[in-house]
């Protein structure tokens, strides 16, 4: 069982031991669907567990002879969680983001959760929360067309702006799901022009139409898996290297890198491949010197530019 699934599993299982003193195993494990074994395996990982320091009077007490479950030493885990209003206020965001996404059914027990936590919450986190307006990014009518596509099985005609290339593309899709990453929506379809499953972001769809055909994409056909992003390189985009100080590191690990050398220092070398170069000017731009472009020469003469011009515009303005 994966640690996602385990670390939850455990946070719950702390509090519930502590507010039903006495509880057996076989009842426990029932409650929290395991195996006998397996709740043995949690609860010696629970002994292991416990506030800084690592002392036996630090680390929660937990026994189970002859059956028994008994717990000691854990009144701070067994707190209920309060969260900040910044916390409290991207948690309530989140759910507001979920709301509007067309595939989620049950907006009523939704809209309840989010008037229990508001409640819970208080005013602060509330006010602060209901200042961001939750708009899914889109073309106007891009998502209702979208969305009703889907409801009814059609398939969709796009205009599409591809922007590594700079054009615009006639497209006949049969939709499949729409996925929100990274803040963006996404249609996640076949593709007729490319004869493959594509992810066609909604705010570059300049007109969708629903057609009079049924979706039929091939019985082999899978949506993207989007959860290490939507980006997929190929061997015919561009290839760059990039220099990264310790700060700077954090590309590595969020972004598809071809080879990672060490420079020393905690510095790195990153070689990746990107077909949209405005999308590398931009990461170069954040990187600020936390990262300098080694090749292509191309593309460092384009963020010494940007760099330029943004900074001509700030002194313009101040």
């Amino acid at each position: 069982m994966s640690t996602a699934d385990r670390l939850p599993r455990l946070l719950a299982l702390v509090p519930y031991l502590m507010s039903h003193p006495g509880a057996q195993v076989p009842e426990v494990a029932k409650v929290f669907g395991l195996s006998e074994k397996q709740l043995i395996d949690d609860l010696q990982l629970v002994w292991m567990c416990g506030l800084p320091g690592h002392t036996p009077g630090d680390l929660i007490d937990v026994s189970w002879d002859g059956g028994e479950i008994v717990i000691d030493n854990a009144d701070t885990i067994a707190r209920p969680l309060r969260l900040g209003i910044d916390e409290a206020s991207a948690l309530l965001v989140a759910l507001r983001m979920l709301a509007e996404l067309p595939e989620f059914g049950d907006r009523d027990a939704l809209a309840r959760v989010i008037a229990k936590f508001e409640q819970a919450e208080g005013e602060g986190a509330a006010a602060v929360s209901s200042q961001v307006a939750v708009e899914v990014g889109a073309t106007p009518d891009a998502l209702p067309t979208v969305n009703e596509a889907l409801r009814r099985g059609r398939r969709l005609s796009l205009r599409y702006h591809v922007p590594g290339r700079d054009e615009i593309t006639p497209r006949e899709v049969d939709p499949m799901r729409l996925v929100v990453v990274d803040g963006r929506s996404y249609l996640s379809g076949w593709c007729y022009r490319a004869e493959a499953v594509r992810l066609f972001r909604l705010d570059r769809m300049l007109t969708v139409e629903i057609l009079d055909v049924a979706a039929d994409p091939p019985a082999d056909a899978v949506p993207d898996e989007v959860t290490p992003g939507v980006f997929r390189p190929s061997p015919t985009d561009e290839l760059v290297e990039l220099e990264l100080t310790p700060a700077g590191r954090w590309v590595a690990e969020y972004y598809a890198c071809e080879e990672v050398t060490e420079l020393g220092e905690g510095r790195l070398k990153v070689t990746l491949r990107a077909r949209d170069q405005g999308w590398l000017v931009r990461l170069a731009l954040r990187l600020g010197d936390t990262g300098r472009v080694l090749s292509p020469a191309s593309l460092a003469e384009s963020v010494r530019r940007a760099a330029t011009s943004a900074l001509n515009r700030y002194e313009s303005v101040s």
